[in-house]
C-alpha cells in the first residue's frame, strides 16, 4: 500500500534527510586511504546522534534476512553493490571506490540516500562510472513528476545509464520510504515509459540507482548481506529521497547543496 503523506509530514522527512545529507557531505573530507570501514561506521552513526537522529538501519530485519542489521551504515567497496558490513578489517586503499547507504529516523520519520566516494586517484573509466550513476539519480528525479508513472523513473535511470555501455542492477531498486524504511512503491532502475504506479501529490520515494560496469548480475556473499558483482566489476550507487507535490519532485537529502 503507497502511504501519502502529508505537508507536515513531509517536512519531518526533510528534517531528517537534512540530518542524513550534513552526514553524507561530512564523510567527503573524512574518508581516506588507511581508514577501516567501521571507523567511517563510527563517525556517521556519532553524527546522527549528535543532530538528534536514529541511525535507521541498526536493528532493521528486511525481508531478505532472518536476522536484524547490526550497523548504522552499508559500507560497500569496489564490486560491492549494495548491503556492505562495515568492518574494522576493511581498510581503504588508494583506487577504492566506497558507498555509504544510510537511513535517519526522526520524531518516527525515515530517510534514506547513499553517496558513492573516491579514494585517491582512479582512471578515468571509474571516474565516468560514478559521474553517470549520480547524473542517472538526477535524471529518474526529473522523471518524478505527478501523473507520471513508476515507470518513467525506471526507464529514465536505465537509459541514461545503458547509453554509456554500463549496467543498471535489477535485483535492488528503489523505494517508497517515510514512515518505514521501506514502503511501496518498488522503483526499479530500468523499466518501460508509462508502466507501473501512478506518481501522486505526496509520496515519498527513495530512488537509487546502482551501476555495474560489466553485466550487472549480483550475487549475496556468505555474510548474507553483501551483494557483489557476479564479475568482479565495479558498481556505484547513489541515492535521495524525494517528496513529489504539485510543483515537482522536492529533494529531501540534499547532499550536494554545501558540496
Amino acid at each position: 500500500m503507497i502511504i501519502l503523506k502529508s505537508e507536515d509530514e513531509i517536512e519531518l522527512i526533510k528534517k531528517g534527510g537534512e540530518i542524513l545529507a550534513k552526514v553524507l557531505i561530512d564523510l567527503k573530507d573524512f574518508i581516506k586511504a588507511g581508514m577501516s570501514t567501521w571507523l567511517i561506521n563510527k563517525r556517521a552513526e556519532e553524527l546522527v546522534k549528535k543532530m538528534g537522529g536514529r541511525p535507521a538501519f541498526k536493528g532493521y530485519k528486511p525481508a531478505f534476512s532472518k536476522k536484524k542489521y547490526p550497523y548504522a551504515t552499508c559500507i560497500s567497496l569496489n564490486d560491492e553493490v549494495v548491503h556492505g558490513l562495515p568492518s574494522k578489517k576493511r581498510v581503504l586503499k588508494e583506487g577504492d571506490i566506497v558507498s555509504v547507504d544510510m537511513g535517519v529516523e526522526y520524531k518516527g520519520y525515515y530517510s534514506d540516500a547513499a553517496y558513492t566516494y573516491i579514494v585517491g586517484e582512479v582512471s578515468e573509466s571509474v571516474k565516468r562510472l560514478v559521474e553517470v550513476t549520480k547524473k542517472a539519480l538526477y535524471m529518474g528525479i526529473e522523471k518524478a513528476v505527478a501523473g507520471n508513472r513508476v515507470g518513467d523513473i525506471s526507464y529514465a535511470i536505465g537509459s541514461y545509464v545503458k547509453s554509456f555501455g554500463f549496467s543498471p542492477i535489477k535485483d535492488y531498486c528503489g523505494h517508497g520510504v517515510g514512515k518505514k524504511i521501506h514502503e511501496d512503491p518498488a522503483v526499479p532502475n530500468d523499466g518501460e515509459p508509462g508502466k507501473g504506479e501512478l506518481l501522486r501529490p505526496g509520496m515519498t520515494l527513495a530512488i537509487e540507482p546502482m551501476v555495474s560496469m560489466g553485466s550487472g548480475n549480483v550475487k549475496v556473499k556468505e555474510d548474507g548481506w553483501t551483494a557483489v558483482t557476479e564479475d568482479g566489476s565495479l558498481a556505484a550507487h547513489f541515492e535521495h529521497t524525494i517528496a513529489i507535490t504539485e510543483e515537482g519532485p522536492i529533494i529531501l537529502t540534499d547532499w550536494e547543496k554545501d558540496a
